[in-house]
């Protein structure tokens, strides 16, 4: 799991910040020291200081925890497609559908998709179970 996918679960509240800190293997103040740049920077207050430039397409933390208490909360029963359109039309909040999907799939509100792949090949076992049954319908006594 991801650092952020384990904040974002910690901000909607599924996990506790306590929790959150076991699972990505720091203290306990290093996360109130995090908790509390997110709260006061957003994402970007957690960024490496050292590497220079934050991202120009960094969401304010206002805005996704809309977002993730909009679904939570109101949009629980629709799927991403047409939440990411409630989220244009009535909200006037502009994020991608990938951002809004990624959000709501790290903090736990919706599933993941499978990713595709060729159908699960048939055990030998089941093969077995197969193979006798159509032998035993061949040997079927014959009525004369």
């Amino acid at each position: 799991m991801k650092v952020q996918d384990v904040l974002l679960k910690a901000m909607a509240k599924k996990i506790t910040w306590w929790e959150a800190a076991e699972i990505i293997g720091v203290s306990d103040r290093t996360m109130r020291r995090w908790r509390e740049r997110l709260e006061k920077d957003g994402y970007t207050g957690l960024a490496d200081r050292r590497k220079g430039k934050p991202s120009a397409q960094r969401i304010p933390l206002a805005t996704a925890e809309e977002v993730l208490r909009l679904y939570r909360e109101e949009y629980f029963d629709l799927n991403m497609r047409h939440f990411h359109e409630k989220l244009q039309e009535e909200h006037a909040i502009e994020l991608s559908y990938t951002w809004v999907q990624k959000a709501l799939q790290g903090a736990g509100l919706v599933a993941k998709r499978h990713k595709r792949g060729p159908p699960p090949t048939e055990t030998p076992a089941a093969a077995d179970a197969g193979h006798a049954a159509a032998y035993r319908r061949q040997q079927a006594p014959l009525v004369e």
